[in-house]
């Protein structure tokens, strides 16, 4: 029997974006609200330490272990060599921490941190560009893999360059298997993509999953010419598994279809005001049990 573990990132409780959501809580408060809602392993975040020293202690009394982070990559712009020396530091504390997934996300030209900067005016690469920019990648994955332990993961992510799901397949046409990536259901669906029918095709290509879900009416009144990324989740865009339009049974079902084994990590950024952090993490997690354990998944305690 396939096993899946649940895990959760801090943005719930802390949005590093927007630090006028959570900006107040402490890491303690939100690291000891994920164990009580039960999630075993966490994602890093910015009031992480940054070292194996300083962090691996905090977890450890805890009870919660380093599932993955994200990377702010720039190899649109950037070299390998230079990107390299930039992420040194998070590959060693990953590989020290026996992380899951080394999530890269490129933040090159991206709009996603830009409250100012509507939807429609993210950057796109020509089929040029893009066969570049994947042979960047591939060789910066090759020595994240090798280097890290951990295997690298590439966030498809509303705002960057990498966003609708046809560039996600013409992304990972110019990849090779080094690249993997990493399955975001709510990223997919904001932008108007399938997520089932996604998995069935990327399948072999996925290395972590981040589970968010997405208010339909929310979306449906986003206005892509003057609303940004950031004033949608200001709008309440994203949720918890089982509180939005996202088949959570059927994504499950999928991922133990095409084989994937690991973990299944809630990353649903919310005004804390007024989205409880405990309590939806809470719903969440159950939501996700309820549908790996359906799926046919072992779900770790």
């Amino acid at each position: 029997m396939k096993q899946v573990r649940l895990g959760i990132a801090p943005i719930a409780w802390s949005n590093d974006d927007l630090p006028e959501l959570g900006g107040e809580t402490s890491l303690d408060t939100c690291l000891s609200e994920m164990v009580r809602a039960g999630y075993t392993g966490t994602e890093t975040g910015g009031k992480f330490p940054g070292t194996a020293e300083e962090l691996g202690p905090i977890l450890e009394r805890h009870g919660l272990v380093l599932v993955s982070g994200w990377y702010s990559g720039e190899l649109f712009h950037n070299s390998v060599e230079e990107e390299k020396r930039r992420a040194r530091g998070q590959v060693d504390l990953f590989r020290e921490l026996g992380a899951f997934a080394f999530v890269y996300g490129e933040t090159a030209d991206s709009i996603q941190g830009r409250r100012e900067v509507p939807l429609s005016r993210r950057p796109s690469l020509t089929d040029a560009e893009m066969s570049d920019y994947g042979r960047r990648v591939d060789e910066f994955a090759a020595w994240v893999n090798e280097t890290c332990g951990a295997p690298f993961a590439y966030h498809h992510h509303m705002g960057a360059v990498v966003q609708f799901e046809d560039e996600v397949e013409r992304f990972l046409a110019s990849t090779g298997d080094e690249t993997g990536l990493l399955f975001d259901t709510g990223h997919l669906k904001f932008a108007g993509g399938d997520p089932i029918a996604a998995i069935a095709r990327w399948g072999s290509r996925i290395r972590h999953v981040h589970c968010k879900d997405v208010r339909a009416d929310v979306l449906a009144g986003i206005d892509w010419e003057r609303d940004s990324f950031l004033d949608a989740v200001l709008a309440g865009v994203f949720t918890v598994p089982g509180d939005g339009m996202i088949d959570f049974g059927a994504v499950a079902r999928e991922l133990m279809v095409v084989g994937y084994e690991g973990w299944f990590l809630v990353e649903a950024e919310q005004d804390p005001a007024k989205a409880n952090p405990l309590e939806y993490s809470a719903k969440g997690r159950a939501a996700l049990a309820e549908a790996a354990s359906a799926a046919g998944y072992e779900v770790v305690p």
